[in-house]
């Protein structure tokens, strides 16, 4: 028989408690008059900022509005306020304060699904124990435990029937408090993670931003409120896929975004953009170079003209390096607008990302492109040629980036994009084990030269040998460094055999680049001899 609750409270206090409950919100409810529920329209990403752009609704005749529950991370400087034509903006007011002083704020996207959850677990916790009264009741019919004095021994007749009944109702008691607990397990673990994102949400928006605006709206229309935030961004990633058959490259270029702003992003339009709005907007400028005579140093602390004058190679290289690699790299596209300055990627659909620093990965399509296969060798520094795929530069940019290498299917390894050289992209995809290189040993000489001797000479020869063991004919490329003079009295003359394509190869003075097509089966042989010369009482200054 179902029980029967009956309430501690009349009907008329339970009226009295609910009026005196909304009486006590009214002041809250008031206090937020005015603010306005307001959705994210677009969302442009840049690699280490945002711009969010809110719009609402205002009803004609309104005066006033709030955007309320902003992120406090937001940069004040660029909020910006627009609204149709027919509305008349006036001042602009911006508060900061604690999130619990704004009930409004005090929310989070999960709420509904814990209350869910928690209102569940009460009803099974009420039933689990409403199972123990019933339990508890049955046990006080349990032979040897039964009270004389207020419950009379059943009729001898009846003890079968009643000994069934009371096994059967004990046994579905049991039974049910064993799921009702499996029950409440399940539950647990479904809020633990809820809870746990909740706590995350709310820490991370301790304070809240609210935006007030005067207008004046003669009739319902559009408002809408910008602002950027530093902290998200997103980063390009690259798959390409190998068709050694084909002589075909599929390249799939993807972004991952990522934000901690306070504020999820639930299914909003999203754009990503290669600008760089945090990162200034006025260029360095020169300074003077001046040179003049240094003052000589003490008769302790001379040094050699040579070593002082072939110093400064090695750390003008380093700058040079340094530089390089700090230059911001320009970012990248699925609907492409290529603006003067910038170009940016339209996500053709609605974007989840919340603010947890979740990565969330967007594909941003995909090309495929023919290219031109070779092998490539650096034979003094390691004897193995490379397989490498060089393809004019797609159309858009296409930022540094991690590269994920597939060839032929087979997973080769990882790389990082290099931004294009003269207008190609190279990729390697790993060692071409059908192709030999040996290195012979290297021969180097010293003498002298010049009148009685003057000048010391040193003599370098290396030779490498090539073989193709494919079945068909490839394209090969040989680069070998040669010697550089950074100063006025070394000389270097160099012998090739065969000529060079190239001696600056990639714009790298030095770098020399045999190329040609090595047939099937067949070996070719490349030799570099350089003679250098120097003051015979200076001492050579090498740096690789």
């Amino acid at each position: 028989m179902p029980m029967k609750i009956k309430s501690a409270y009349p009907l008329t206090t339970l009226a009295a408690l609910t009026s005196c409950a909304l009486l006590g919100s009214i002041p809250a409810m008031a206090q937020m008059a005015g603010v306005t529920d307001s959705r994210i329209a677009m969302v442009t990403l840049y690699p280490a900022s945002a711009t969010v752009e809110r719009v609402t609704k205002v009803t004609a005749g309104s005066k006033k509005l709030t955007f309320a529950c902003l992120p406090a991370a937001l940069d004040m400087q660029s909020l910006a306020v627009s609204a149709d034509a027919s509305v008349r903006l006036g001042e602009l007011a911006v508060l900061n304060e604690a999130r619990e002083a704004v009930p409004a704020c005090d929310g989070t996207p999960v709420d509904a699904r814990i209350q869910e959850l928690e209102d569940k677990k009460a009803l099974l916790t009420a039933e689990s124990e409403g199972i123990d009264m019933a339990t508890g009741y049955l046990r006080g019919f349990t032979p040897g435990k039964t009270n004389s004095s207020t419950v009379s021994a059943p009729d001898p007749k009846n003890l079968s029937a009643i000994s069934d009944a009371l096994r059967r109702a004990g046994q579905e008691a049991l039974t049910r408090q064993h799921q009702i607990d499996r029950q409440q397990e399940a539950l647990d673990s479904a809020l633990k993670p809820l809870l746990a994102q909740r706590s995350r949400l709310l820490a991370g928006r301790a304070r809240v931003v609210s935006v007030s605006i005067t207008l004046d709206a003669p009739r319902e229309a559009e408002v809408r409120l910008s602002y950027q935030i530093n902290g998200p961004g997103w980063a390009p990633t690259y798959r390409a896929l190998l068709d050694t058959h084909a002589s075909k490259l599929k390249v799939e270029r993807q972004a991952q975004v990522a934000q901690a702003t306070g504020e999820d992003w639930l299914g909003v339009p999203m754009r990503l953009s290669t600008g760089q709005p945090r990162h200034g907007t006025t260029g360095p400028q020169p300074t003077p170079w001046q040179i003049g005579i240094a003052e000589p140093l003490a008769e302790g602390g001379m040094v050699r003209p040579m070593a002082l004058m072939a110093a400064p190679a090695p750390a003008m290289r380093s700058v040079l390096k340094t530089a390089d690699e700090s230059t911001p790299m320009p970012s990248f596209d699925v609907s492409v607008f290529n603006n003067a300055f910038a170009t940016e990627f339209a996500v053709p659909q609605r974007m989840d990302v919340p603010s947890s620093g979740q990565r969330v990965t967007i594909g941003l399509g995909s090309q495929e492109v023919t290219v031109a296969l070779l092998a490539r060798t650096t034979p003094l520094a390691d004897a193995s040629a490379w397989l490498v795929a060089e393809l004019a530069q797609p159309e858009g940019v296409w930022p540094r980036g991690p590269l994920q290498l597939y060839r032929d299917g087979a997973y080769v390894g990882t790389d990082t994009l290099q931004s294009p050289s003269k207008g190609m992209l190279s990729m390697s995809f790993g060692r071409d084990e059908l192709v030999t290189v040996r290195v012979e040993p290297q021969k180097d000489m010293r003498g002298t030269a010049g009148f009685v001797g003057s000048r010391a000479q040193r003599t370098v020869e290396r030779a490498y040998t090539v073989q193709n063991r494919h079945t068909t004919p490839v394209s090969l490329q040989v680069l070998e460094a040669s010697p550089v003079a950074v100063n006025e009295k070394v000389g270097v003359e160099t012998t090739f055999t065969p000529q060079p394509q190239a001696t600056s190869w990639n714009e790298q003075p030095g770098i020399v680049m045999w190329s040609m097509n090595l047939d099937a089966g067949k070996t070719a042989r490349f030799t570099a001899a350089y003679a250098i010369g120097y003051p015979k009482d200076a001492r050579l200054q090498e740096s690789r």
